[in-house]
């Protein structure tokens, strides 16, 4: 059993599984094909880029091994972990941030924070053979104190972003589909708590460092796992974060410059920003008044499980144009609206059918949630939907 257990806790081991792991899993996400299109791009960058990532730890790993007959080994492993992680952190965030929003952080800022964190890793190393004392030591803190400093920057940077992909989706898409985001919040919390986590492990009696090996492997594999995972879907994020070449947005832009373009030519010097939309624009609008009266008194916000396109269809517009009329006269985007609608159905239905399940008034208002129907109720009207339906619509 001990020697069981040594072999199971062998450095030599846990690092030959940890070159395998990285390597297939970077080899396998360079294979997958992503569609070639505009929006997609980005998804294959950070693709490749996770897929780079893995082969670089496969790299570091290799020379671990291949130094496995110097003298305080683990000590020498512990420190190459160490810059592995701090490598693996700086292209990790930044492929995520890239998954959110392509351009966020400028590609020149990335590769000077990789080429930075990749000379302090070597000169790291090399003060390994060093002699002890003050250099060498300062050569340690200062590598901890700037690896604090990048995880800290990348959190902010990211927890900014994150914020904000969060708001796109919600504004793009007429359910919970933010929730599909999730995922990259939990990769990257998982991420940064592991490669954080390295920190621990140095100050750790010498074996430790074997199990901190171990769990690379496993995270490796957790998120190459996600990241494929969503690759499969990644329409949904593409759609959204393609925000403003395929929804009002753009149109907005393009209408406003022909309509620049319409007033230079005229001479005019009055503010174009000013001016009335086209025509034909204002004729769309007064048609979709008309079949959004029609859709409300047929309490059609009341269907869940409808697209976007498919209610634009209904309205005999465009999913596009939907937007732009929202976000020019209304003020608010569609699904704020349409939620508003929901809520007010569900505060009759509370009302009117006292012995029904609350869950049933949220089904019959149009939300397939109870947990959402229950955020948006006290967000909106602001107390519970029992406490609605207890107070007969008089809350306290």
């Amino acid at each position: 059993m001990s020697n069981f257990t040594s072999l199971i806790f062998n450095i030599e081991l846990t690092l030959a599984i940890g070159i395998v792991t990285s390597f297939i899993l970077g080899a396998l996400l360079m294979l997958i094909k992503v569609p070639n299109t505009d929006y997609s791009r980005k998804i294959s960058r950070a693709k490749n880029t996770i897929a780079i990532c893995f082969f670089i730890c496969t790299l570091l790993m290799i020379s671990c091994l291949r130094h496995s007959g110097i003298p305080d080994y683990e000590k020498f492993v512990s420190m190459m972990m160490f810059v592995i992680t701090a490598i693996s952190s700086a292209i990790l965030s930044y492929s995520l941030m890239n998954v959110l929003e392509d351009g966020y952080v400028d590609i020149d800022k990335f590769f000077l924070n990789v080429g930075f964190v990749a000379v302090v890793s070597f000169v790291l190393v090399k003060s390994f053979w060093w002699e002890p004392g003050w250099l060498k030591t300062a050569v340690m803190i200062a590598s901890v104190v700037l690896f604090v400093v990048q995880c800290t920057s990348h959190i902010l940077v990211f927890d900014k972003l994150y914020r904000k992909c969060v708001k796109q989706v919600q504004q793009y898409y007429d359910e919970e589909e933010d929730q599909r985001l999730k995922w990259v919040h939990f990769c990257y919390t998982i991420m940064m708590l592991t490669q954080v986590f390295i920190l621990v492990y140095l100050c750790l009696p010498r074996g430790f460092m074997k199990i901190w090996v171990l769990w690379y492997s496993l995270f490796m594999l957790y998120f190459a796992a996600n990241f494929i995972s969503f690759i499969g879907s990644h329409k949904l994020m593409l759609d959204a974060f393609a925000y403003k070449a395929l929804s009002g947005q753009d149109l907005m832009r393009r209408i406003d410059e022909n309509r620049k373009r319409r007033a230079r030519k005229r001479g005019k010097k009055t503010e174009v920003d000013d001016m009335p939309l086209p025509e034909y624009t204002e004729a769309e609008f007064v048609r979709l008044e008309k079949s959004l009266d029609k859709w409300v008194k047929d309490k059609k916000f009341r269907e869940y499980d409808r697209t976007r396109d498919e209610i634009a269809r209904e309205l005999h517009t465009t999913k596009d144009l939907l937007h732009l009329y929202f976000a020019t006269r209304m003020g608010v985007d569609f699904r704020t609206w349409r939620t508003g609608l929901r809520i007010e159905e569900a505060k009759a239905l509370l009302l009117e059918n006292k012995d029904a399940s609350i869950n049933i008034i949220a089904e019959a208002s149009g939300f397939s949630d109870k947990s959402n129907f229950h955020r948006q109720f006290v967000k909106i009207v602001g107390c519970s939907p029992k406490e609605w339906r207890e107070s007969d619509g008089k809350p306290s």
